[in-house]
C-alpha cells in the first residue's frame, strides 16, 4: 500500500490506539514507526506503568472511569490481561489523601481512607505517617502488551504496519499529504495523525500546520527519567502501587512486571530526570545523583525493600507546562500528545477521541485543544 486515507506516525500507546480505532471503523490506515512498536527508546516500552484513579482534578478521575469500558473491550478482543489490579496507595502531606478521597467519592470510585496506624498494620512494608488513600481497582498496566494488542487488532481490521520507518518529511499536496520515509519511500495520505512522543518537538516545526495553530501549542519538554528496581525483603509479601509526596518531587513505586527479570518493586521520581531537546538525543545513561535520591527514599519510606537496586533503566516523559494533554487538529493533521507522564492509563479512550477528531465524528474535551479558551484559562 503506497497510499491510505490515514497515516499514523508513531506506534506507542497513543499511535497504536488511534490506528486501532480508525481501522475498527473501516478506515484505511498505515501505522509507521521509526523503530518497533513500544520500542526501548520510546515512552511506551516495558510492562509496568501505574494505573490509578486518584487525581486531585475531578476531570481526570472521571476520565479514568470513562476509559474502563475501552480497556474491557481491548482485553476481550485481544485475549490478554493488561491491567493487574494489585491496588494503589497514596500518602504524604503533599498528596492530600483526604482531598483525593473526596474526588473519588464524587466519581463513584471504590476507595478507602485509612489512618496511619491502620495503614501500617495493613502494609508493614511501608513507612506511613499520614492518612492513606487506597484504591482497590488501581494496579499495574502492561504498556508493551497493550501496544502489541492494539497493533494486532488494528492489523486484523486491515491496518498496515511499517517498522524501521522514521518519517523524513510530511508535505502538503493537492490531494492531501506525502509522507516520506527513510529510504526515499513515500506514502500518500488524506489525513496524518502525529503521535510521535518525545520526537514531537523535532517534528512540529516541519509539519505543514497553520502558523496560528503552531503558535498556540504549549511548549513541550522531554525528560530522560530514571527508574530503579529493588528486591523485596519478603518475596511472598503482596505489594500495591504507591505514590508518596511530602513537599518534594512525588516518588512512585509499583511491582516491576517483566522489566528487570527478577521479582521486585520499580521505584522512580516523577519528573526528576534530565531535560532533553528531544528523544533524538537521549543517551540511556542513569543519573547517579538521581539514583542516590531514590535509594534514600527507599531507605526512609519503603523498608520492605532491600535499598540496593538490582536493575535500572531510563525512559522518556514528554510534558506540557500544565501537564495537560494535547489532542488537536488543523488542516488535515491531528497532533496527539497525551503525555506528561500520566497518559498511558487513558490510551484506548484517547485513541477513540483522536479517531473522532481525525474523522470528524466527534470532538474532544476543550482543555485538550490548546487554542481554546478553556485551555488558556487553565494555563
Amino acid at each position: 500500500m503506497t497510499s491510505a486515507r490515514y497515516v499514523v506516525v508513531g506506534a506507542g500507546l497513543m499511535g497504536a490506539a488511534t490506528a486501532w480505532q480508525l481501522a475498527e471503523r473501516g478506515e484505511e490506515v498505515v501505522l509507521v514507526e521509526r523503530d518497533v512498536p513500544a520500542g526501548p527508546r520510546g515512552s511506551s516500552h516495558g510492562s509496568a506503568r501505574i494505573f490509578r484513579y486518584a487525581y486531585a482534578d475531578p476531570f481526570y478521575a472521571e476520565l479514568v472511569v470513562r476509559s474502563e469500558p475501552w480497556w474491557a473491550q481491548l482485553e476481550r478482543g485481544s485475549g490478554r490481561r493488561l491491567i493487574d489490579r494489585v491496588g494503589g496507595v497514596d500518602h504524604g502531606r503533599g498528596r492530600e489523601p483526604e482531598r483525593l478521597a473526596r474526588v473519588l467519592e464524587a466519581a463513584g470510585v471504590a476507595h478507602e481512607l485509612l489512618g496511619p496506624a491502620r495503614a501500617r498494620s495493613r502494609w508493614p512494608q511501608l513507612t506511613v505517617e499520614t492518612p492513606v488513600l487506597y484504591q482497590p481497582g488501581a494496579g499495574v498496566l502492561d504498556a508493551q502488551a497493550t501496544v502489541e494488542a492494539m497493533v494486532e487488532l488494528a492489523a486484523a481490521a486491515g491496518a498496515q504496519l511499517r517498522t524501521a520507518w522514521p518519517v523524513r518529511g510530511i508535505v502538503r499536496t493537492g490531494a492531501g499529504f506525502t509522507v516520506s520515509g527513510p529510504r526515499g519511500e513515500t506514502l500518500d495520505a488524506g489525513h496524518v495523525v502525529v503521535a510521535a512522543g518525545g520526537h514531537l518537538p523535532d517534528l512540529l516545526g516541519e509539519l505543514p500546520l497553520p502558523p496560528a495553530f503552531l503558535a498556540g501549542l504549549p511548549r513541550l519538554s522531554v525528560r530522560q527519567e530514571n527508574a530503579f528496581h529493588f528486591p523485596y525483603r519478603d518475596p511472598g509479601q503482596p505489594w500495591p502501587t504507591t505514590i508518596h509526596e511530602d513537599g518534594g518531587k512525588p516518588v512512585y513505586s509499583l511491582p516491576g512486571g517483566r522489566d528487570a527479570g527478577c521479582r521486585g518493586q520499580k521505584v522512580a521520581e516523577y519528573h526528576g530526570g534530565r531535560l532533553l531537546r528531544s528523544a533524538a538525543v537521549q543517551d540511556g545513561v542513569v543519573d547517579p545523583v538521581h539514583r542516590a535520591r531514590v535509594v534514600a527514599h527507599v531507605r526512609a519510606r519503603l523498608p520492605g525493600l532491600v535499598p540496593e537496586p538490582y536493575a535500572e533503566a531510563t525512559c522518556l516523559f514528554t510534558s506540557t507546562p500544565d501537564e495537560e494533554f494535547v489532542l488537536d487538529s488543523a488542516g488535515g493533521i491531528t497532533v496527539v500528545s497525551p503525555c506528561s507522564g500520566h497518559g498511558g492509563k487513558f490510551a484506548p479512550l484517547l485513541g477513540a477521541m483522536a479517531a473522532d477528531l481525525a474523522t470528524g465524528a466527534g470532538g474532544v474535551p476543550a482543555r485538550f485543544r490548546p487554542g481554546t479558551a478553556a485551555r488558556r484559562r487553565r494555563g
